[in-house]
C-alpha cells in the first residue's frame, strides 16, 4: 500500500532544514544515465579531490570552511541540471538523496556514534603489540555483528587510551581501519551496508559467512600479523614515555553499561528494517518512503537520546566525546552523496553509460563474468564511491538473480561482496567509519596521514594481499 500525502500535509512534513520548497513539485529521482556524458562526474571528482588536497594546501580555510566546500560542488552539479531539466527534476534528486539515501545515513551513523560514546573502559590499558592485537582482533569480531561503524566507535576510545603513553602510534590507527572499519564486517549482513542490501535482495542471511569465511580469516589474519610485526618494531625501538597519561588508579572495569543494551536495540532495528515487509509506504516530495525507514529512524533518534539521558557526564568525559568528527563526516558526506549520483547513474546504464567500458571489462569473451575483475571494479569503486549503491550496480550487472548469484554464479557474488567490503579500506572516504575514525584520532593528538599519505600505506599493505585473495580465490 502507498500513501500519497496531501500538499498540506507534506508541507509540514517537509518543513525540516534542507527540505521545505519541494513539496509538491519534485518528479522521480531516477536519473537515466545514459543521457548523461562523463562532464557530469566533475563535480564528484572535485569533491575527492578538495578532501585530499585542501587539508595540506589551505589547512585552517579546509578546517573551518569545509562544509561550504562540499556545498559549491554540490551545486555545481544541482544547479546546471536544474538548468537542463527543471526545478522539478532537481528536486527529486535532492529529496530522493536526502529522504532515501543521507538521512537515513546519517541517523544510523550518528546513533552508533552517541551510544558506542557513552561506553568506557575504565582504568589503563597498557598498549603493549600484544594487546594491541588483541583489541584489533575484538574488534574484528565485533564489526559483523554490530556493524562496522558500531564497533569502530566502541573500540576506537579504549585502543587510543590504551597508547597514550606511546610516542609513535599512526600506524595502530591506519590497521585499525584497515581490519575494524571494513574488513572484520564482512561476514554478515549487519556487517557492512553492501552485505546487508544483498540480503535485502533475497541473499540468504549466512551465505556470506559460508562463502566468505576463508578469504576473511585470511585478510584479517594476514592484516594481524603484519601488524604485531610492524608494532613490536616501534615498541621495542621508542618503547613507552616516562609518564602514562592515563593513571592506573582505577581497576579495569565498563561503564555506560545500558549503552550496550541499546546497541543491541540498534541492531534490532537495522535488521527489522531489513526483513519486515508490511507493503505500506509513504510518498514524500516524489520519494517512497517505506514504513520499517520511517520506524527505523524514529527509533534510532530515540535510542540516541535515551543514551544522552541516562549516560552519565563523567562517562562520555571519559572519552573526551564531542560532536566534532560527527559534524565533520556530516557535512562531507552531504556533498559525496549528492555529486556521486550521476556517476553511480552512468554506471547503472550499463553498455549504455559513459563508463561502459567497465561493463565490457567484467564479462568473459563467452559472455559469463569474470570473478577477479568483478572483485577488482568494485572494489576500485567502492574505495571511493559508497560501497552500497556500487555493490547494487554490480550485483545487477551480474544478473540480480540472487538464486543464481548464491549458487552457479556463486564465485561472482563472493568477489563482488569481498571487494565492496575489503576494499572500501584503500581510502579514507571507502567506508564512513573511516573518516570518523580518523577525526577522533585527530581531536585526541594523533597526527593522522593525509589522504594520500593514507592510500601509500593501502597500497603498501593492502594491494599485495588482495592481488593474493585474487590468485587463491577469484581467478
Amino acid at each position: 500500500m502507498r500513501v500519497r500525502l496531501s500538499p498540506a500535509a507534506l508541507r509540514a512534513l517537509l518543513m525540516l532544514p534542507g527540505l521545505a520548497g519541494w513539496a509538491g513539485t519534485a518528479q522521480a529521482a531516477e536519473l537515466d544515465g545514459a543521457t548523461l556524458g562523463p562532464l557530469w562526474g566533475l563535480p564528484f571528482a572535485g569533491m575527492l579531490l578538495s578532501i585530499a588536497l585542501a587539508p595540506l594546501l589551505a589547512p585552517g580555510f579546509w578546517h573551518h570552511h569545509q562544509g561550504k566546500v562540499a556545498g559549491f560542488w554540490a551545486l555545481l552539479f544541482l544547479l546546471p541540471f536544474a538548468a537542463l531539466h527543471g526545478s522539478g527534476a532537481v528536486g527529486g534528486v535532492l529529496a530522493h538523496t536526502l529522504l532515501a539515501e543521507y538521512l537515513p545515513f546519517v541517523i544510523l551513523l550518528g546513533t552508533l556514534f552517541t551510544v558506542a560514546g557513552g561506553i568506557y573502559v575504565r582504568g589503563n590499558l597498557h598498549g603493549s603489540p600484544g594487546l594491541n592485537t588483541a583489541l584489533l582482533a575484538t574488534g574484528a569480531a565485533l564489526a559483523s555483528v554490530m556493524g562496522t561503524t558500531g564497533a569502530s566507535m566502541l573500540m576506537i576510545h579504549p585502543l587510543i587510551r590504551a597508547n597514550d603513553n606511546r610516542r609513535h602510534t599512526v600506524h595502530v590507527i591506519v590497521f585499525f581501519i584497515f581490519i575494524v572499519s571494513n574488513a572484520g564486517g564482512s561476514l554478515t549482513p549487519l556487517g557492512d551496508p553492501p552485505l546487508f542490501l544483498g540480503f535485502l535482495k533475497g541473499v540468504d542471511f549466512f551465505w556470506t559467512v559460508r562463502h566468505l569465511l576463508p578469504e576473511t580469516l585470511f585478510m584479517v589474519g594476514s592484516l594481524l600479523g603484519i601488524f604485531y610485526l610492524i608494532d613490536r618494531h616501534w615498541y621495542a625501538k621508542e618503547g613507552v614515555l616516562p609518564r602514562d597519561p592515563t593513571p592506573d588508579d582505577h581497576r579495569l572495569g565498563l561503564e555506560g553499561r545500558i549503552n550496550l543494551v541499546l546497541l543491541a536495540g540498534v541492531v534490532g532495528l537495522v535488521l527489522m528494517s531489513g526483513t519486515w515487509k508490511p507493503g505500506i509506504a509513504f510518498v514524500l516530495a516524489g520519494t517512497e518512503v517505506g514504513l520499517p525507514q520511517l520506524l527505523r529512524d524514529a527509533g534510532l533518534i530515540l535510542l540516541a537520546l535515551l543514551s544522552l539521558k541516562l549516560t552519565p557526564a563523567a562517562v562520555r568525559a571519559g572519552n573526551q566525546f564531542s560532536w566534532g568528527p560527527m559534524l565533520e563526516v556530516a557535512k562531507l558526506f552531504i556533498g559525496i552523496f549528492l555529486t556521486m549520483v550521476p556517476v553511480l547513474a552512468m554506471l547503472k546504464a550499463g553498455e549504455a553509460g559513459a563508463f561502459a567500458a567497465v561493463t565490457r571489462a567484467v564479462t568473459g569473451p563467452d559472455g559469463a563474468p569474470l570473478p577477479w575483475a568483478y572483485f577488482w571494479f568494485s572494489g576500485g569503486l567502492s574505495s571511493f564511491l559508497d560501497n552500497a549503491p556500487t555493490y547494487l550496480v554490480f550485483f545487477n550487472l551480474a544478473g540480480g538473480d540472487p538464486e543464481a548469484l548464491m549458487h552457479v554464479l556463486a564465485p561472482t557474488l563472493a568477489a563482488i561482496s569481498a571487494g565492496s567490503v575489503f576494499m572500501g579500506a584503500n581510502s579514507y572516504i571507502g567506508n564512513a567509519p573511516n573518516f570518523m575514525v580518523k577525526a577522533i584520532a585527530e581531536q585526541r593528538g594523533i597526527r593522522m596521514p593525509s589522504f594520500f599519505g593514507y592510500m601509500a600505506w593501502s597500497g603498501a599493505v593492502l594491494l599485495p594481499l588482495f592481488a593474493l585473495v585474487t590468485l587463491i580465490w577469484f581467478r
